[in-house]
């Protein structure tokens, strides 16, 4: 490593977001460190498919044992950290509420009291979400929005950004909270509806008789593209104080609509191949969602160039793509 390189330290660096950002600083000359609960089973695979995966330090820690983190902190004495790490399932927190709790905001907690202990002059970066706000109408939401959270997922994330902004303010950590509104890639797994579509889509194309089974897609969210978000992130650590800023596209659209616009890409009508199932809908869903990135663009000069229809188009290319290099392997 040669001198003065800045390190980085990822917790959640296996998921979409850990794999993007992890790409994104090794391209800036960071040396990256990534979590994972156990990193010697973990096959890493979203580094992998961007072709990072040798140039990462990959550690096993949990975010829910203290004495873990502060642990890693202390050995690694970080210049930046990412915490993207936690249950990222907003339908499935309904079934897990404690481990959702438990790995946001408890872990975000146990996170902020290792830098208050080691007394390391780290930038800390957590990342919240947009589903915080709840139910935003027609309206957008910006960091002076309230929260009304809709989801145990919601509740967690929203308890974090209190933890962060109150360590902020009480012992000067520099620590900050990106409120990112959805945003997607090839590499999200298929338990999101995003990814749920688009592979079925995809498949349905190349001749299966599948039928995609989705809940209420009269629901209206703001997507973005993932790669964008985590360059965000990284523009909120270099400011000269911390604050925390709305990621998001500024463009709502109904799930209906995507799911149009993904068949459509494929040729093919998704009347014909869509059914509602009433089972897969939520206890408590949010009907609205929509960010404003205004001054994210005015102090980060960070802004969007792709919404959602381009994100549709990039990650059903990448599926096709996958498709091409499986069917070469099989050959």
């Amino acid at each position: 490593m040669s001198t003065g390189q800045k390190k980085a330290l990822i917790f959640g660096i296996s998921g979409q977001d850990g794999a993007w950002l992890a790409k994104l600083l090794i391209d800036k000359g960071y040396h990256v460190f990534g979590t994972a609960r156990d990193a010697q089973v973990n096959n890493f695979n979203n580094l992998s498919r961007l072709g990072v995966k040798g140039s990462v330090e990959k550690i096993s820690m949990s975010l829910v044992d203290p004495g873990s983190v502060v642990r890693v902190i202390s050995k690694i004495k970080p210049d930046e950290i990412y915490n993207l790490a936690g249950q990222s399932s907003v339908g499935l927190s309904f079934e897990q509420p404690f481990e959702t709790m438990e790995s946001n905001a408890i872990g975000v907690l146990n996170i902020l009291e290792s830098i208050r202990f080691t007394d390391w002059p780290v930038r800390f970066y957590n990342a919240c979400s947009g589903e915080c706000f709840g139910d935003t109408g027609e309206n957008s939401a910006n960091e002076n929005t309230a929260f009304r959270p809709r989801s145990p997922y919601a509740i967690a994330k929203a308890a974090a950004f209190w933890e962060v902004e109150n360590y902020r303010d009480s012992y000067g950590l520099y620590a900050c909270s990106g409120i990112l509104f959805n945003h997607e890639s090839e590499l999200r797994p298929d338990r999101f509806v995003t990814q749920k579509i688009i592979t079925t889509a995809c498949r349905i194309s190349n001749g299966s008789k599948e039928v995609l089974n989705l809940g209420n897609i009269n629901i209206k969210r703001d997507w973005g593209w993932a790669p964008e978000y985590v360059d965000a992130m990284w523009r909120m650590l270099q400011q000269p104080k911390a604050e925390d800023f709305v990621i998001a596209t500024g463009e709502s659209n109904t799930l209906e609509l995507f799911v149009k616009e993904a068949f459509s890409c494929m040729n093919l009508d998704w009347h014909n191949h869509v059914t509602v199932d009433k089972s897969l809908l939520r206890p408590s869903e949010i009907m609205s969602s929509c960010g404003s990135p205004l001054k994210a663009k005015k102090i980060l000069g960070w802004s969007p160039v792709y919404k959602m229809k381009d994100v549709i188009t990039m990650m059903i290319k990448a599926n096709q793509e996958d498709f091409v290099k499986d069917f070469k392997v099989k050959l």
